[in-house]
């Protein structure tokens, strides 16, 4: 099988990739790629960060946002985990879920598919992938967890209601797999990623990109996958409420998002203020989250800092 190359590291630029390797290449057979991110979390196409992301983690961490364009839920990448794509005629991608826990098994780890995206070894997870039809063309892409940073990991997943918080930081450790561990002859990643080349392209080389191919993906990822308008603009409806005790008192607030602005706003407490807060709950109607730190928050919140208000709604 024929592979694309390239080098980048940036989130967004992947993203565009991976889109542009579904639709704007037309080879008649299957072609894979194998790439890495910088730290970041990678949405689903219908999920909401508000919802599923520890923004203020990433925030802290500086760990990029990227919506991708399938389905399923966020996950998190940094430069100790390595990604596949596999993209093709559909027709002919029935046995592409299978290529990656076949080669890890020839590699000797073993690997098998479970449920509904997982490929599971020992019973722990080491990959999960997504698909996404285009016309009559598919893709497929995957983690392949080598030597990822399980506690950033967990703390940027880690949101109120989550599935990483239902079960507990040590509990999802204790359900991941690093392959490292069972590929240690390899030694790193980049040596598991030329390895994992070598069996996937089975003696094929590499389809030619050219300069005109790379200069859309770079429009692409300026103009659609690094905007706040795709990472945060595209999210569905979702509601929130979270409460916290301040210099003010405590303050309640339950609101709603809507393709990432605020549809509803409302607050209760036992705070004081000067102002009646349903005129700032008022201001803030059809803005981002992002907002609230231009407002005069003091005027309705004793003592109460931009920063810590927008906290709040990020819990």
């Amino acid at each position: 099988m024929k592979y694309l190359e390239h080098n980048s590291t940036h989130p967004h630029w992947n993203m565009a990739f991976d889109q542009y390797a579904l639709e704007g290449i037309r080879y008649a057979e299957p072609l894979f790629f194998l790439w890495q991110n910088a730290p970041a979390v990678i949405i689903g196409l219908n999920q909401s960060p508000y919802a599923e992301v520890n923004l203020p983690f990433l925030q802290e961490k500086g760990i990029v946002l990227a919506r991708r364009v399938t389905g399923g839920g966020a996950v998190y990448h940094d430069l100790g985990n390595l990604n596949y794509s596999i993209v093709g005629p559909s027709q002919q991608m029935e046995q592409a879920f299978e290529l990656v826990p076949a080669a890890l098994r020839e590699m000797g780890v073993p690997a098998q598919r479970s449920g509904r995206n997982d490929i599971l070894v020992d019973g722990r997870k080491c990959s999960g992938y997504a698909k996404r039809l285009w016309k009559d063309r598919m893709m497929i892409h995957g983690t392949l967890m080598w030597d990822v940073n399980l506690e950033d990991l967990t703390q940027a997943l880690l949101v109120p209601g989550s599935k990483v918080e239902a079960k507990g930081i040590a509990s999802v450790r204790s359900r991941v797999a690093n392959l490292k561990d069972y590929l240690p002859q390899y030694g790193s990643v980049a040596a598991f990623r030329e390895a994992l080349r070598q069996i996937l392209a089975a003696g094929d080389g590499a389809y030619p990109l050219g300069a005109d191919s790379l200069a859309e993906v770079d429009r692409m990822a300026r103009e659609k996958f690094g905007t706040w308008e795709w990472n945060f603009g595209h999210s569905p409806q979702s509601e929130h409420s979270a409460a916290r005790r301040f210099a003010c008192g405590t303050v309640q607030v339950h609101y709603t998002l809507k393709h990432g602005v605020l549809e509803s706003v409302h607050f209760n407490g036992d705070f004081l203020g000067n102002k009646p807060v349903e005129e700032l709950a008022q201001s803030l109607l059809g803005q981002p989250l992002e907002a609230i730190s231009t407002l005069p928050v003091q005027e309705y919140f004793d003592k109460l800092t931009p920063g810590e208000l927008l906290s709040l709604f990020q819990e």
